[in-house]
């Protein structure tokens, strides 16, 4: 396959989720590509669709959970319609994925060293002391101190950026093309958050591998994407490169975010948080989910379809009132 195209394209994806109290429509149209070797930053408020997003993307949603809509092309092939049989081929292989928490992602009655080794052993086809090696050789890599005492504990026995950094050597094992992390440093001190964040990168530049960032912190995405991709309610609101959207965001929503984000020299008086909450995603949704949150809404606004509009090459736009 071509470099030239993108590596993964999302087009159209929609997620709905079956509860007690009715359908959950969770992701609706969320569309976006992952070039090879960038970094694609996906931020929004918790309830977005973030996760939802990347779970859909490796198959491994909820049972209660299921793609009505949609295509996700990675390297050519629409994982989608390929089945569950065409996705572990891909997954774990050159489709990884970094999760929220490690310490519910890893076996607790596992030595991490072990688990290292089970993903070796799966798509790298090791066995013995060359799977042995292999997952000490990814200890070291991601500078875990004591690799060999690392190998033998289970993650109870490791602090939180330890156990982080087992779960990064797990996902990059077999030199994925596309590393999906979904809040990689979330839970970790501020120190630790920058050291992960770091390894990452190292990561990727070496390896040329392509990333999806998932974060609900807008500071981290700024500092650590080429591009970046809003999410609200389950709606891609904003797509642009990292520099432009900072400097105009058009989207009452991205407005919002990058003022209610702490800056150098400002004060709590200068944040300005964004109104309401993400709205139920049951029952019958406006075209628009954030119409009942913005102050620029006109009657416009309860017009299907939700217009998508490119305002400048790359920088796009999901409003009828864009600032």
């Amino acid at each position: 396959m071509s470099e030239t195209a993108p590596l993964l394209t999302v087009e159209d994806l929609s997620v709905e989720f079956r509860t007690r109290d009715g359908i959950v429509r969770a992701v609706d149209r969320v569309s976006f590509d992952v070039r090879w070797g960038e970094t694609v930053g996906v931020v929004g408020e918790s309830g977005s669709g973030k996760s939802v997003t990347a779970l859909a993307i490796m198959g491994l949603l909820h049972p209660a959970g299921r793609v009505t809509d949609g295509r996700v092309i990675f390297r050519g092939v629409d994982l989608l319609a390929g089945g569950e049989g065409q996705r572990r081929r891909y997954r774990g292989r050159e489709l990884s994925m970094i999760f929220q928490s490690p310490r519910t992602a890893l076996n607790p009655i596992r030595p991490v060293g072990k688990q290292i080794e089970d993903v070796v052993r799966r798509h790298a086809d090791l066995a013995g002391t060359r799977a042995r090696d292999r997952a000490l050789g990814l200890l070291a890599e991601v500078q875990i101190p004591d690799p060999g005492r690392s190998y033998q504990a289970y993650p109870f026995e490791l602090s939180g950026g330890v156990c982080q950094r087992v779960m990064i050597a797990m996902a990059v094992a077999c030199v994925p093309a596309l590393l999906i992390a979904d809040e990689p440093a979330t839970g970790l001190d501020v120190t630790t958050q920058a050291a992960i964040l770091d390894l990452l990168k190292q990561f990727a530049q070496e390896r040329r591998m392509a990333t999806l960032l998932i974060s609900h912190d807008l500071a981290v995405i700024g500092e650590r994407s080429d591009r970046i991709v809003v999410m609200h309610a389950g709606h891609v609101v904003e797509m642009a490169r990292t520099a432009e959207l900072f400097r105009a965001p058009r989207h009452p929503y991205t407005a919002r975010l990058i003022a209610s984000t702490p800056r150098p020299g400002a004060t709590l008086g200068d944040l300005k948080p964004i109104p309401g909450g993400v709205p139920d995603l049951r029952g019958n949704l406006p075209p628009c989910r954030y119409r009942a949150r913005c102050d620029r809404a006109i009657p416009a606004c309860d017009e299907p379809p939700l217009p998508r509009v490119e305002l400048t090459p790359g920088h796009t736009v999901a409003c009828r009132v864009p600032l």
